[in-house]
Order: structure tokens, then C-alpha cells, then sequence
């Protein structure tokens, strides 16, 4: 018998007038409540997991739990705070350890405080560096996740990424003429399959003649709460496609009639569309989409680069593929609450078949480039219902740069030099593509002349 209880008991004992034995069982009975806590079968929900994810663009934070929770949010203006209020939440160790995941590089969160506001309500009260703009939302279970509260903490004015460019671009200025590049490119690497002999000279990648800089959008895959494919020893897709577009950027950027424009740069998520929308608002001329496949048996391996398909997919595989990349919006989480028509406009279905033949032209001189660094997966470029390769006016490739889940690959992908020549046999062949195919004059927004 508890000790509590007993001490009622041995408290109320003796004679006992009138109305006694009532006012003992309603002691036990409070006694009870204090110990057992509230009403028979209640369950606090339990917070399992606690993630911070900073980012220029955005900060999100992300609460894992084994149930939906209810929440509330509002700010305070000064000084500058946002506070988030959870409902019948257990005060558990990764609440504890929240706070210790605020970054002091964080752009947008200074520091977070932690506690039991009143009985079933703990709040969070997040310090701010500046005016933001909250989204919260939950998320339901998928692939490993429970539950997910998600916010969202976004500046009250979002940076424009075309002066970003723009800043670049008055930093080293585009000669109005281009040379050749030499006879025999160092970013490109001969193919295993056709070594140059002493009889077989290769042709110049010459650069295009344009008085103007060309745009690549290059899209790191995956990034935050969705880490892509894992290999055997752990390796995430997200980390190694971020240091091959990281890499490519630099190659671009050496380029006297190129710039190179990151759709992520860090380990943070972003939609699909979101992607296609930011190579949209640079007027980018070019997307290239980078990832790393993965397969149900680990023998599979090799490079593939992949356009988008108006009618189907081309195989079986690649139709798998872009099913399983175009669930990245449900495992990063997205907020489907949030309503934009320009968004929609991007997702509708493609009409344009000029933009798909262009980018099957891009495809196939990436993938020429790609079989003299790994073995192909397909010698052909495939195609399929990507949502990120939905750009109507941007040529939009996605180049899978090896198979994460074979071992000898994941091995290969986490070399620097393999990424090194990953990233240069894309410039070779983006180099190609544009000698053939000389960018256009841009309708909206000449860089060079701003």
C-alpha cells in the first residue's frame, strides 16, 4: 500500500462520527490521484526525437513523437521571440536537449528556452536575430519517421538569389568573345571502354560564342529530414551529392561565360517544386539534378542520367526510380496548408516537347562524358515522370552518379577524387552540349547588362 495512503488510513482511524468513512475514501481516492497522476489510462505523448536544421533560407525544427500533437504559435515583437505551446507533451530528454542544438551561426534562431508553462502545456520560446515569417504543420508517419511537428522559421524578407549571382558576376566581368578551350580538355577523362589510340585524335570542346552569362542551376538531391539512399557502411545520398554539386559549382564558376547557382547549399530540405521554382526565378538556362541510386540488390551499379518523359517511363527501373525520388516531399516534409499558384503552374503536365528534346541532348553529352569515370548502368539515356526535371523552359537533367547501396560504389562515391571527375565529366558535358546548342538571348533578364 503507498505511504500516502497508509497515512490517511492511520490519520482517519479511531471512532468516527458521521460521514466518516465518506470523507476517508475521498482522501484515498485524492491520495490516489496525486500518485497514479490524472485519470486512469491518460499517456502523456512522448517526444522521441528533437532535430534543428539551420540554413540561410530557412531554419527548421522538427519534433518526432509516438502521436499527433496539438500545438499553438505566436510571436512577440520585442524583443523578438517565437513561442511554440505543446499540448499533453512528457517533458522528455530530447526536450531537455533542444536547446543545445541551436547553432550560434543559426541566421534566424539565437537561442531556444525550454519549459513547463502550465499543467499540460510546455513551451518553447525561441530568441530571434530578426523579423520572421513561421509555418508550423505535422507531418503523418512515413518511411522511418513517426510523427512529425515541423517549424518552420523563415525571414520576414527573403534574399533575392539573382543579385546574389549578380554581386559574382561584377566581381569578374564576361569577355564578349570566348576561346576555344585546348585540344584535349583536362576536365575530360578518356572512356575505359574506347582508350584514345596514337591513330584517334580527339575533337576540341570548344565553348560557345555568347556576349552573356549562362545559368546552371546545379540541385544537390535530398538534404534535412530526407537523407536519400543509405549504403551499407551508412553513407548518406544527401552528404555526397552536396559535395559533387559543390565541386561543380566551383568547375562552373571557373568558366569565363558561366555561373553556377546551388539550389541547396547545406544539409536542409527543400520541395521539389521549390527546387524547379528557384532555376526558374534566376531564369537559369540549364538544371542539373545530381544524385546517387539505390536498389533492392546490391549488385546493381553504374551511372545513369535520366530526362524527363511526358508518356511513361522508359523501363521498368526508371519508372521506380522517379517514384521513389518524387517521395522526397513526403519524408522531407512539405506544407501542403501553403497555397501558390506559380507553384501549380509548375507541376501541370508538359506540353513543350522542345525543352525535353533539349534536355535529352544534354543528357546524352553528360552521359558520354560519365562512361569514362565509372561503368554505365544503361548506355542510353532513360526517362521518366521526375517532379524536379518539371521545369517547361529549363533543359533538366538527373544525373545518378553511382549506386549507393553497391558496396565497391559507395566506396568510390565517398572519394574525393571520384567526385572530382564525377564533377568535371558534367562540365565536359555541359561544355558539349552548349557548343552545339549556343544558349538564347534572355527576354526577361540580361545579367550582363545589369
Amino acid at each position: 500500500m503507498p505511504a500516502a495512503i497508509a497515512r490517511l488510513i492511520s490519520f482517519t482511524s479511531g471512532p468516527r462520527k458521521a460521514g466518516a468513512t465518506s470523507k476517508l475514501l475521498l482522501r484515498i481516492a485524492l491520495a490516489s490521484s496525486l500518485i497514479a497522476g490524472p485519470c486512469t489510462g491518460y499517456s502523456a505523448i512522448q517526444i522521441a526525437s528533437a532535430r534543428v536544421w539551420p540554413a540561410q533560407e530557412y531554419t527548421r525544427l522538427t519534433l518526432e513523437s509516438d502521436a499527433p500533437v496539438t500545438y499553438s504559435v505566436f510571436t512577440v515583437a520585442t524583443p523578438a521571440r517565437l513561442v511554440l505551446d505543446l499540448e499533453d507533451v512528457q517533458f522528455t530528454t530530447a526536450l531537455e536537449q533542444l536547446p543545445a542544438k541551436i547553432s550560434p551561426a543559426d541566421p534566424y534562431v539565437k537561442a531556444l528556452r525550454i519549459g513547463r508553462f502550465k499543467p499540460g502545456i510546455v513551451r518553447l520560446v525561441l530568441d530571434l536575430k530578426a523579423a520572421v515569417k513561421p509555418q508550423v504543420f505535422v507531418l503523418r508517419p512515413v518511411g522511418d519517421y513517426g510523427h512529425r511537428l515541423v517549424l518552420d522559421v523563415y525571414p520576414l524578407i527573403e534574399a533575392d538569389p539573382v543579385m546574389a549571382l549578380l554581386d559574382k558576376k561584377n566581381a569578374a566581368p564576361v569577355p564578349p568573345s570566348l576561346p576555344a578551350a585546348p585540344e584535349t580538355p583536362a576536365a575530360s577523362v578518356p572512356a575505359k571502354t574506347a582508350p584514345p589510340g596514337p591513330n584517334l585524335v580527339q575533337k576540341p570542346v570548344t565553348r560557345p560564342e555568347v556576349s552573356r552569362l549562362i545559368m546552371v542551376a546545379i540541385d544537390a538531391g535530398h538534404g534535412g529530414e530526407d537523407p536519400g539512399a543509405r549504403g551499407r557502411t551508412g553513407t548518406h545520398e544527401k552528404h555526397v551529392t552536396l559535395a559533387i554539386a559543390r565541386k561543380l559549382k566551383v568547375l562552373v564558376d571557373e568558366e569565363p561565360n558561366m555561373r553556377g547557382m546551388l539550389i541547396r547549399d547545406g544539409d536542409y530540405f527543400i520541395p521539389l517544386v521549390t527546387r524547379v521554382m528557384k532555376a526558374r526565378k534566376i531564369q537559369a538556362d540549364l538544371f542539373v539534378s545530381i544524385h546517387a541510386d539505390a536498389y533492392v540488390k546490391p549488385h546493381a551499379r553504374g551511372s545513369s542520367v535520366f530526362a524527363l518523359s511526358e508518356r511513361g517511363a522508359t523501363s521498368a527501373a526508371a519508372g521506380w526510380l522517379a517514384r521513389k525520388e518524387n517521395e522526397a516531399d513526403l519524408i522531407g516534409g512539405v506544407n501542403i496548408d501553403v497555397a501558390d499558384p506559380t507553384l501549380k503552374q509548375v507541376l501541370i503536365d508538359l506540353s513543350q516537347t522542345a525543352t525535353i528534346n533539349d534536355s535529352l541532348k544534354l543528357a546524352k553529352a553528360v552521359l558520354g562524358e560519365l562512361g569514362g569515370v565509372n561503368d554505365l548502368h544503361k548506355a542510353h539515356v532513360e526517362q521518366a515522370g521526375f517532379a524536379v526535371l518539371k521545369a517547361p523552359d529549363i533543359p533538366s537533367i538527373l544525373v545518378e552518379t553511382a549506386f549507393l547501396t553497391n558496396p565497391e560504389e559507395e566506396v568510390k562515391l565517398k572519394d574525393e577524387k571520384y567526385q572530382d571527375k564525377m564533377a568535371q565529366a558534367i562540365l565536359v558535358g555541359i561544355r558539349k552540349y552548349f557548343s552545339a546548342n549556343p544558349p538564347l538571348a534572355r527576354s526577361k533578364l540580361a545579367l550582363n547588362e545589369r
